[in-house]
C-alpha cells in the first residue's frame, strides 16, 4: 500500500466518478483504475461497486475512507513540519555548555531567541567530562567547552576563539594593578579555585603541579558564586579570562605560565547530523562581539 494510492482512492470516494477522480489527479483513467484495483487486492476486498453508469463506495470503502483521510493529514503534517524546520519555524535546539564558558553564550541567546521565536532552546550546564557523555548519549547536539587537555575519542572540535587562564580578582585587589602575574606572586594569597575537574582548575593543575606552597582556601563548583566570592573578598581565583565577559566587580590578569592557552570550542560527534537550528546558532555565536574580540587574541 502506498499514500500516492490511499490519496486516489479518497478523491474517487469524494467525486464518485473516475473520469472527475482522474482529471483532479492529472492521470489517466487507466492509471487510475489500476491502482484502484491494487489497494483493493491488498486489501483483498471491493472499496467501489461499479456498473457502466455509476461508482459507490462498498461497506469496506466507506470504513476506509475516514481512517485514510487522517493518514493523508497525518503525512501532509509531516511534510509540513519538515519544511517548517527547514525554514527555522520549530524544532529544538540542545546546547551543552561548561560553567566557564557560559558568559560567552549569553548574547548569542538573546540573538538567536529574537531571531528565532519558534524554536525551543535547551541549555544543559554540566561540567566537560559529563557534557562528552551527554554528546555521546545525543542528549545535547553540540557541546560548548574549551578545549579539553586530551581529545575525546568520537568528538570533533572546531576552534571558536582563543582566551587564556588568569587570576581573577576584585578591582581594589593589591594585584589588580598587575599586568601579568606568576605562580610566585600568587603565593602571600588565599585561593579560592574552581573544584577539581572543572577545566580551568585542569589546566592550572597542569602546569602549577609543580609548584608548592599554594594556600587554597575553597573550592567550588560553581562558577558565579565563585565569582560573587571573588568580588566581595581578598580572596583570588583561577579562570579563563573569557569566564569574567561582562561581569562587573572582578578584574583579569593573565599568568605567566607555559602552554596559557584556554582555546573556545564547539564540540560535535564526528560524522553527526548538523540540524539547521544548530548551524545558524553556531553562525550567530561565531559573529558575536564576546567571541569575535578574541579570535586572533593576544597568545
Amino acid at each position: 500500500m502506498e499514500l500516492r494510492q490511499i490519496r486516489y482512492f479518497v478523491r474517487l470516494a469524494e467525486c464518485l466518478s473516475f473520469s472527475e477522480a482522474a482529471r483532479s489527479l492529472c492521470i489517466t483513467q487507466s492509471t487510475l483504475s489500476q491502482q484502484i484495483k491494487q489497494l483493493e487486492n491488498e486489501f483483498d476486498t471491493l472499496l467501489f461497486e461499479r456498473t457502466s453508469h455509476s461508482v459507490a463506495l462498498t461497506e469496506a470503502g466507506r470504513e476506509l475512507l475516514p481512517v485514510a483521510r487522517k493518514a493523508i493529514s497525518a503525512a501532509d503534517d509531516c511534510r509540513s513540519r519538515i519544511d517548517d524546520l527547514s525554514d527555522m519555524k520549530c524544532g529544538t535546539l540542545n546546547i551543552g555548555v561548561t560553567y566557564s564558558f557560559s558568559p560567552i553564550l549569553t548574547e548569542s541567546i538573546v540573538t538567536f531567541m529574537k531571531m528565532y521565536p519558534s524554536i525551543k532552546l535547551n541549555v544543559l550546564y554540566k561540567p566537560m567530562s559529563e557534557l562528552m557523555e551527554a554528546l555521546r548519549r545525543r542528549e545535547v547536539d553540540f557541546a560548548l567547552a574549551f578545549r579539553p587537555l586530551q581529545p575525546a575519542e568520537g568528538v570533533e572540535s572546531h576552534i571558536l576563539f582563543q582566551s587564556y587562564l588568569a587570576a581573577i580578582v576584585r578591582p581594589t585587589h593589591s594585584l589588580a594593578s598587575h599586568s601579568r602575574l606568576s605562580l610566585h606572586d600568587l603565593q602571600p594569597y588565599d585561593l579560592a579555585l574552581p573544584a577539581r575537574g572543572l577545566q580551568a582548575r585542569n589546566a592550572f593543575d597542569s602546569v602549577a603541579s609543580y609548584f608548592t606552597g599554594m594556600r587554597v582556601r575553597i573550592e567550588l563548583n560553581e562558577v558565579n558564586i565563585l565569582l560573587r566570592l571573588i568580588g566581595q573578598t581578598d580572596l583570588v581565583t583561577i579562570l579563563a579570562e573569557a569566564t569574567i565577559h561582562n561581569i562587573a566587580g572582578v578584574k583579569a590578569i593573565p599568568l605567566d605560565i607555559p602552554d596559557n592557552t584556554m582555546t573556545g570550542c564547539v564540540h560535535l560527534l564526528t560524522d553527526s547530523y548538523r540540524k539547521r537550528s544548530m548551524q545558524e546558532f553556531l553562525r550567530i555565536l561565531s559573529d558575536s562581539v564576546a567571541v569575535r574580540e578574541r579570535q586572533n587574541a593576544w597568545l
